[in-house]
């Protein structure tokens, strides 16, 4: 059935600017066959369907390329790797990728997840059993002793359920690129470092440029794209120096990893939802709050912010990604603040994170080559928006004013359902976040509770 689409406002994500009464034709095959003024557009035929969205602003559907499946909104990174198996992981991530869609996200990636879990997700809604939005997948992050995801002692190991493979050398490191190639990857995640620092302070990258060079030529000649983690200025270096294809953070980069990025054609995932939420949301009781992350992860943001706008001014592509699956990143409210934070503070106009958040973050997706932008040819992924985010990004993190999403054409609606989060993700025995000494009650409650009546 052909679909003619009629728009008030039309953002193609093509260009910066939106056109007025406009119409979108979709053909049997949920592919756009046409888009044009609605007085030039050919007439409906019998049997066709009308959408009347013309009073309302439609635009490509959004992505993030930083979106967990198998964390599960964790608060602990043992709620992540060891509370759940895998089989409920992946089910549960399905349960949290349909929930992307209504907040407007047609496309996201899993950059990282334990086991088969997002793969698994990916298929399942390829093969149209279930509605969800296009998943980009990866397998398990390649790690070291110095790398993320190596969380736990030496003397416990990696887990098998761990959302990091540890590898030991270069042949191990290629072996297991070639098995996750071999299991249907859409992509490759390093782990370029995690929180091993020099006495001055700097992050210390995981693997050696020699080690990065060859883990990337070998995915990259097995036909994936390489995404890294990499916060500190040496990982983002030897990243780029290798050409990966997207760098998450690269808050710390400084004069040559810019020369390098650009050289390469290396893009950079800011993800700088995820800290700011930190800061904003954290709770004074919180650990993270205790032990210091907040002042700290306030400090780095404002120098990223100030690092991530002279990469914007030496031209660096910029794709938007949440770290969605955190329980400060919760799937399916936040995306797109990171529109916000590209707008208020890395110098975005809204149409630059618009086109960010669409045709430049589907370049590294799956289904890059079809997704990002309205025009004839490509899929027909678009949401229909009351307002103009053209105006006011701040409108789409209302999901509210997200009023109809469509994928390949089709609307996407996925009832809205609740969760028991005891039941779904915390499943960690944390129960205190205090030494109740007796000197720590007195402070708190006053010198008489925990004291009983003495027996007569």
């Amino acid at each position: 059935m052909t679909r003619h689409v009629r728009c008030g406002t039309l953002f193609t994500g093509a260009a910066d600017a939106a056109e007025a009464d406009q119409t979108i034709i979709v053909g049997d095959d949920g592919r756009i066959v046409h888009v044009g003024p609605t007085a030039e557009a050919p007439a409906p035929g019998r049997g066709d369907m009308v959408l009347d969205h013309s009073d309302r602003f439609v635009m490509p559907g959004l992505h993030d390329v930083h979106t967990h499946l198998a964390y599960g909104n964790a608060k602990t990174e043992e709620d992540i790797d060891l509370y759940a198996p895998l089989e409920f992981r992946a089910l549960r991530g399905l349960y949290f990728a349909q929930r992307c869609i209504a907040a407007g996200y047609t496309s996201i990636c899993a950059p990282g997840d334990a086991g088969q879990i997002s793969l698994s997700v990916r298929n399942a809604i390829r093969a149209g059993l279930f509605d969800g939005p296009r998943v980009t997948a990866a397998g398990r992050y390649l790690t070291t002793r110095q790398g993320l995801t190596d969380w736990y002692p030496s003397w416990i190991g990696a887990p098998e359920t761990s959302i990091g493979r540890l590898v030991a050398s270069k042949d191990e490191a290629i072996e297991e690129i070639r098995v996750q190639v071999k299991n249907g990857v859409d992509c490759i995640k390093l782990a370029m470092d995690g929180f091993h620092r020099r006495a001055n302070g700097e992050l210390v990258a995981a693997f050696t440029q020699d080690e990065t060079t060859v883990m990337v030529q070998e995915a990259q000649r097995l036909g994936k794209k390489v995404v890294v983690h990499a916060r500190g200025r040496e990982a983002t270096l030897y990243s780029a120096r290798a050409g990966v294809d997207l760098i998450f953070h690269a808050y710390h980069l400084d004069d040559e990893c810019l020369d390098a990025l650009v050289k390469s054609g290396s893009a950079i995932g800011p993800t700088l939802t995820f800290p700011r939420n930190i800061v904003d949301f954290t709770q004074r009781h919180e650990p993270a709050h205790i032990k210091g992350r907040i002042a700290d992860t306030q400090r780095e943001f404002e120098i990223a912010c100030e690092n991530l706008r002279r990469a914007k001014a030496a031209g660096v592509p910029m794709m938007t990604g949440t770290d969605s699956g955190f329980a400060v990143t919760p799937y399916g409210e936040w995306h797109a603040r990171e529109l916000e934070i590209f707008v208020a503070h890395l110098g975005f106009t809204p149409a630059e994170a618009l086109r960010a958040a669409t045709q430049v973050t589907a370049r590294f997706m799956a289904d890059g080559d079809r997704t990002g932008v309205i025009a004839p040819g490509m899929a027909a992924d678009f949401i229909v928006v009351d307002g103009s985010p053209l105006q006011n990004v701040s409108i789409l993190l209302d999901k509210k004013r997200i009023e109809a999403v469509y994928i390949d054409g089709k609307e996407m609606r996925i009832p809205a359902r609740g969760y028991d989060p005891r039941k779904v993700t915390d499943f960690a025995w944390s129960n205190w976040t205090d030494l109740y000494t007796q000197e720590r009650v007195a402070e708190l409650y006053g010198p008489s509770r925990g004291r009983l009546a003495a027996a007569e």
